[in-house]
């Protein structure tokens, strides 16, 4: 896999993918980012990996918010998985809001930064682990939810980007 750009990714532009396969890539596309912060000595290369970071995650959850969760919501009549990821993706958004766009400024960001990789982690092991297997053994077309996603990611990014 190449090295992570600064300029975030673009999942429309590639071959369709299903939709767990779609939102694996960004976790692990995310995990990279949360790597290559901790090796990151200039606070203009953490600042920029911050940045990048924050796109890829509010846009991630966007996609996830808008399509992903009421399809699997709906296909397993689930109560309890996909509440808990929303009332995650709010934690996260909240840690989000303390970084994006502030200049590091000693060890309290990078402290910040930390808490918002463990909680990405967390959060991305239980997506993984529980909540993905359960929606592939569904009737979801997951090929067409992962292009509705790819679409709607598309268009965020150039939002964000423009």
């Amino acid at each position: 896999m190449a090295t992570p750009s600064k300029t975030p990714t673009n999942s429309a532009s590639s071959k369709p993918q299903e939709a767990t396969a779609m939102l694996r890539a960004d976790h692990k596309r995310v995990s990279e980012l949360f790597a290559e912060y901790d090796k990151a000595r200039s606070d203009r290369k953490k600042k920029d990996l911050v940045s990048t970071i924050c796109t890829e995650l509010s846009v991630h959850a966007q996609v996830e918010e808008e399509i992903f969760y009421p399809a699997v919501k709906r296909a397993l009549r689930d109560k309890e998985l996909v509440p808990e990821a929303t009332v995650e993706h709010a934690t996260l958004k909240d840690l989000i809001a303390q970084v994006d766009g502030i200049t590091p400024d000693g060890e309290m960001f990078d402290a910040k930064v930390k808490v918002l990789s463990e909680y990405v982690k967390h959060h991305v092991k239980e997506e993984q682990t529980e909540m993905f297997p359960k929606a592939k053994k569904t009737n979801l077309d997951m090929l067409a939810l992962g292009a509705q996603m790819a679409s709607r990611k598309s268009e965020l990014l150039a939002g964000r980007i423009a």
